[in-house]
């Protein structure tokens, strides 16, 4: 049973040990889901806007150096205005949005891309 541990380690390992790159803005993509239109959201590092009720603020985007054009994955804090609470607190990932997702009635918010 060791070997195929061992083996799958091995495999994973350079997936793993991928050296990433930190961007200077984000591109989002925030979704009204009662009227149904959805709105481009660019936003800087360390900057926060404002879509609807919600704040969304960009803590990092990082994206993998060998390949820029594929995944990016964004450190994000959302908060109600309204209910003065926070609602998301954490990493999303723009291939894999619903893996870790903005949970509110009426916003879906998500990461297309890092910038910069």
């Amino acid at each position: 049973m060791r070997p195929v541990i061992l083996a799958a380690l091995l495999v994973a390992a350079p997936a793993a040990a991928q050296e990433t790159v930190r961007a200077d803005a984000a591109m989002l993509r925030g979704l009204d889901k009662v009227s149904g239109r959805t709105t481009d959201l660019p936003l800087q590092v360390g900057q926060a806007i404002r879509y609807g009720r919600l704040e969304i603020r960009l803590g990092e985007c990082r994206y993998p150096a060998a390949d820029p054009s594929s995944d990016a994955f964004a450190q994000m804090t959302i908060t109600d205005l309204r209910q003065n609470a926070t609602v998301f607190s954490g990493w999303m990932i723009a291939s894999s949005p619903a893996l870790s997702a903005l949970d509110d009635a009426r916003y879906d918010v998500w990461l297309m891309s890092c910038q910069s």
